[in-house]
């Protein structure tokens, strides 16, 4: 099975700052409507902390898988995040999704005095972290030697029900997204953010053509790693508008972001339409760039219902 052919999922991003009530009315409502997996940042603002948060989410639903998009490998020492991942999945009954970055937003390293490293630093600390990851998560003990990490013959307990989580890489660069076409079970097509804050740069590298490029860059590592039918393609889409107006919606998505409203239209980081244009974009935009796991926001919950109905498992 090529990743274009995988049947669809989605999932929902929240930056939850809420109260236990608001926070588990929130996991069942994307639970109730469809959606797959639940993720959360992981940042130093008003949000909740991903682990607790969503430990708590998969005590109060069944079937909902549970992720953060992404873990910042620099927040915390491998093992201690595998530990961590590895007493949810059992918790969750297997229901834990591994995502993982190198970092990127300033403002969290400026706050808590982390240093923040050049790029090229905190990916391959991150490359050395996800492998880290594995060996604890793995059923034997594991020793691992390398510039940032050193473990000595650990084994890492408890064990995930999942042997192991599958893993979530999301890139915007070459590098990155070459490791993840390597190594991860699921690859996410990011913008670029190596300004370390959401601005222009942001927005101009979400056209189509942006993604085109790098797309083209996993399938040729993937494919010259014969592994191209194991990746599942992932997109965060952050410009979601269910409605009959489209041309209101894309004015405004224009304004917001700077971009002319036709590079807006085309880009799979947009969804604008009513469902029935929304579900045609989606097939179109897998058969393209092979995208079957989509993931929106918490305001997305309800209006984009209908298409996750119509579309998963199809």
């Amino acid at each position: 099975m090529t990743s274009a052919q995988r049947p669809f999922r989605f999932g929902v991003q929240t930056g939850a700052t809420g109260d236990l009530k608001e926070w588990t009315d929130v996991a069942r409502r994307v639970e109730a409507n469809g959606y797959s997996t639940l993720t959360m940042p992981d940042h130093f603002d008003g949000q909740l902390a991903p682990v607790p948060a969503l430990q708590c989410a998969a005590d109060v639903t069944s079937t909902l898988r549970l992720g953060a998009l992404v873990y910042d490998n620099d927040y915390k020492h491998p093992v201690v995040l595998a530990k961590e991942l590895a007493t949810m999945d059992v918790l969750s009954e297997g229901r834990v999704e591994i995502g993982l970055g190198a970092g990127w937003m300033a403002t969290d390293y400026a706050q808590s005095g982390i240093p923040y490293d050049p790029p090229g630093v905190r990916v391959s600390r991150m490359i050395e972290g996800l492998a880290v990851i594995k060996g604890a998560l793995d059923s034997e003990p594991f020793s691992f030697s390398g510039e940032y990490y050193t473990i000595t013959d650990y084994n890492g307990l408890p064990k995930p029900i999942q042997l192991p989580p599958p893993v979530l890489i999301g890139g915007g660069g070459s590098r990155v997204l070459k490791f993840a076409a390597r190594q991860a079970d699921i690859v996410g097509i990011n913008a670029t953010l190596t300004s370390g804050a959401v601005d222009e740069a942001t927005f101009a590298s979400m056209t189509a053509e942006q993604v085109e490029h790098k797309v083209q860059i996993v399938r040729e590592a993937a494919t010259a790693a014969g592994r191209m039918a194991a990746i599942e393609m992932n997109i965060r889409t952050f410009m979601v508008f269910i409605t009959e107006n489209i041309d209101n919606a894309l004015d405004t998505l224009a304004s917001f972001t700077g971009a002319p409203k036709d590079v807006i239209a085309e880009s799979p980081f947009a969804l604008v339409g009513p469902p029935s244009k929304i579900i045609d974009d989606l097939r179109e935009r897998r058969d393209r760039w092979g995208f079957s796991y989509v993931i929106v926001g918490q305001n997305d919950i309800d209006p984009f219902a209908p298409v996750v109905a119509a579309l998963t498992g199809s």
